[in-house]
């Protein structure tokens, strides 16, 4: 008597990760092929035919049946230690991970993978894969900077306060100056983006002179007020509070965010700002121009316009700048201020201590 088909009982959760197994491109093709051996189990089907579907061996189905009937989806996943041995000892690990993080050899700014591969005795290979799996990354640098502003923790929650807060019957803009917008004409067309070619622009390039771009950029509404100008002194951004002041609803107070720059804080700024007291400056600490949700706007008007185009004249460069505008405020996109106040702070004592271990 024959002895009856095993019948295997998925449940939907199962089934649905055995399937991403067999179609994903990116799982390993041995437990690709033991998912596909429980798939057609649960479907029915017996060993043999299994194992003539599949081209291996009644053996290898009827093992990993019994494994995934003792332990389900766990059974299919090989056990640590398996595989081949590591062939680098403990000591040559160890060297390399406390070697990227100390300074680099004389001459160098860095480690690469092969200077690190001479310095321990190991191959690029070994290197780059130890750099991977402890997430260690030396071609990589980001800016930074640590405000020394005295009130720094005052001024932080009068600005934090007006994104998290913002008051009623009030605009909050933040505003600021994007300088040295630079009319650069390359020398030849770019070859445009098609399969398997990047786009390409010429090295040089002809200067025609630049702008400066004042804008505000309204935390609310996401909407922008600007102003093109050839300089940016305080002629130029009592021009543009002018202007602010006649954009806006009479019945509003308005909340400028800004920077420590001179031209904010001067003599004849001040004494206009003094008369007209819907005005309220709120100035960031000093060194912590991030803090102005503007500068998240001049990069995207960056990326967007200037950088990427070639323009015959400044005029150009301005026509282009204002029809992005333009487009933009028909569809505004705010931004918003989403980290949380303490755990920032926490951020820069920490930074603050290691930038101190440093400079001892």
């Amino acid at each position: 008597m024959p002895r009856p088909v095993l019948q295997i009982i998925l449940t939907e959760a199962e089934r649905a990760e055995l399937q991403r197994r067999v179609s994903s491109t990116c799982t390993a093709k041995r437990d690709s092929e033991r998912a596909e051996i429980i798939l057609l189990r649960a479907d029915g089907l017996k060993q043999e035919e299994v194992s003539k579907s599949l081209g291996t061996s009644q053996v290898r189905v009827s093992k990993w049946t019994s494994r995934f009937l003792k332990d389900r989806l766990d059974a299919l996943r090989d056990k640590p230690g398996r595989g081949r041995k590591a062939s680098i000892s403990p000591r040559k690990l160890e060297a390399v991970i406390t070697k990227s993080l100390q300074k680099p050899p004389a001459g160098r700014v860095r480690w690469s993978v092969r200077t690190m591969a001479e310095a321990v005795g190991v191959s690029r290979h070994t290197v780059h894969q130890i750099w991977k799996h402890n997430d260690i990354r030396p071609h990589l640098t980001r800016t930074f900077k640590i405000s020394k502003d005295p009130n720094f923790e005052r001024k932080f929650w009068d600005v934090i306060g007006l994104y998290l807060n913002p008051p009623d019957k009030a605009l909050v803009l933040c505003c600021d100056e994007k300088s040295q917008c630079q009319a650069l004409e390359r020398t030849q067309p770019g070859l445009p983006l098609g399969l398997g070619h990047i786009r390409t622009r010429t090295h040089d390039y002809t200067r025609h002179g630049t702008i400066t771009l004042f804008a505000a950029l309204g935390y609310l509404d996401g909407k922008i007020i600007s102003r093109p100008e050839q300089r940016h002194s305080h002629v130029e951004w009592l021009r543009f509070l002018k202007q602010i002041e006649r954009e806006t609803p009479r019945d509003l107070a308005l909340h400028l965010i800004a920077d420590n720059y001179s031209t904010h804080k001067q003599a004849a700024v001040k004494a206009w700002l003094a008369g007209r007291p819907r005005f309220h400056m709120h100035f960031t600490p000093t060194g912590s121009s991030w803090m102005n949700l503007v500068e998240r706007f001049f990069a995207d008007l960056t990326a967007d316009v200037v950088r990427e185009g070639s323009f015959q004249s400044v005029r150009e460069l301005v026509q282009a700048i204002e029809s992005y505008l333009a487009e933009r405020n028909l569809r505004p996109k705010p931004y918003r201020w989403r980290a949380k106040g303490e755990e920032i702070l926490r951020k820069i004592e920490r930074a603050r201590a290691a930038l101190a271990e440093v400079v001892k």
